[in-house]
């Protein structure tokens, strides 16, 4: 029997905001809400272009650090589902600012609002660059750059308001991907299409775990619904199921069908390139990629498993397939395209320059 099996009875949230709800997080989130007959309000700094659920929700836009912006948004609320979020290519002040000070001024307006609960979605970077696996709720937190020092200050903030009282379930999910989800996996999706292998920091024998979009939304839905006693804590999410990077990016090329492989370069000259490029403003990743791309990374989401009932459909190579067959479907309304959001492709920078020998 699970955990939550023998708490209370379960949770029907009436009326919930999804901050970010324009990004690739939030239109999944609440195409998944909606199938749930949930009322749904989006706050986000960017407009609402989904035309499949425009229809169907309230949209506001504006910004998590605008004090009347977040009071209007709260109102008649009882469920608030923090995705929001600038990402690790925005300006620094723009990502401690969104994620420290937004993440703060939501929960005290939610607070003041009398919301009955607050589900904060952060982000396993919050273990910075580990020096063991498997990564569990309890290890140390030390994020790298200002997007994961924003995400463990962040949780530092829910934490006091879990402390006052509130009901403040946060996630930690692993790199997810999915319907909608472009950013770095563009960049690879981008080789596979087009007929070339791709290029790998390090041997690629590490394994490095993924999360599937759709498991992550059950994992919402979890610590949206169960008992306060038990979700009132900190989770992580990710796959059950993952290899090695080699093995689980080889099945992306096998479905493109070139016969094209993986091949991998010597992390060291690799990692001290990159950083060259990304002071130089050329890299197309960030530190955290960078980083981390050549070394084991999974957490352990056995305490999701055992207390909320977390049951992962996707494996690796599952999501990533998935996310690709969707980039293929969808390429055309984003060809040309690029940016610093999950919703568009990063630029290759001196990437692109790499491609022809593959």
């Amino acid at each position: 029997m699970n955990d939550q099996a023998a708490q209370g009875a379960s949770l029907q949230p009436q009326n919930v905001l999804v901050t970010g709800g324009s990004g690739f997080t939030g239109i999944n989130l609440i195409r998944f809400l909606l199938d749930k007959n949930v009322r749904v309000r989006s706050l986000d700094l960017a407009p609402f272009t989904y035309a499949d659920c425009r229809d169907r929700i309230e949209t506001m836009q504006g910004d998590i650090r605008d004090p009347e912006a977040v009071d209007k948004a709260m109102a008649g609320i009882d469920l608030v589902i923090h995705t929001a979020m600038a990402l690790p290519l925005y300006p620094e002040p723009d990502i401690l600012t969104t994620g420290i000070d937004g993440t703060r001024l939501l929960l005290t307006k939610a607070q003041q609002h009398g919301v009955k609960r607050f589900v904060h979605i952060s982000s396993t970077a919050v273990y910075g660059i580990p020096d063991h696996h498997p990564l569990r709720e309890d290890d140390k937190l030390d994020g790298v750059g200002p997007y994961g020092h924003a995400k463990v200050q962040a949780e530092a903030v829910c934490a006091e308001f879990r402390d006052q009282g509130m009901v403040v379930p946060v996630l930690r999910p692993k790199s997810f991907i999915g319907p909608e989800r472009l950013g770095v996996f563009a960049l690879l999706y981008d080789w596979a299409r087009d007929g070339r292998g791709f290029p790998m920091i390090g041997s690629g024998d590490n394994r490095y775990q993924l999360l599937d979009i759709a498991d992550l939304c059950q994992a919402i839905w979890l610590c949206s619904t169960l008992p306060d006693e038990t979700v009132n804590d900190v989770f992580n999410i990710g796959a059950a199921e993952y290899t090695t990077m080699k093995q689980d990016w080889q099945a992306v090329l096998d479905y493109a069908g070139f016969g094209k492989k993986v091949k991998g370069f010597p992390a060291g000259p690799v990692i001290w390139a990159l950083r060259i490029l990304d002071r130089l403003g050329m890299s197309p990743l960030y530190k955290w990629v960078y980083e981390t791309a050549a070394t084991d990374s999974f957490v352990s989401i056995e305490k999701a498993q055992r207390v909320l009932g977390y049951r992962p459909q996707y494996s690796n190579q599952d999501a990533l397939i998935r996310n690709f067959k969707w980039y293929l479907e969808h390429m055309s309304e984003f060809e040309g395209a690029s940016g610093v959001s999950h919703r568009v492709p990063w630029k290759q920078g001196a990437l692109g320059l790499a491609k022809k020998f593959f």
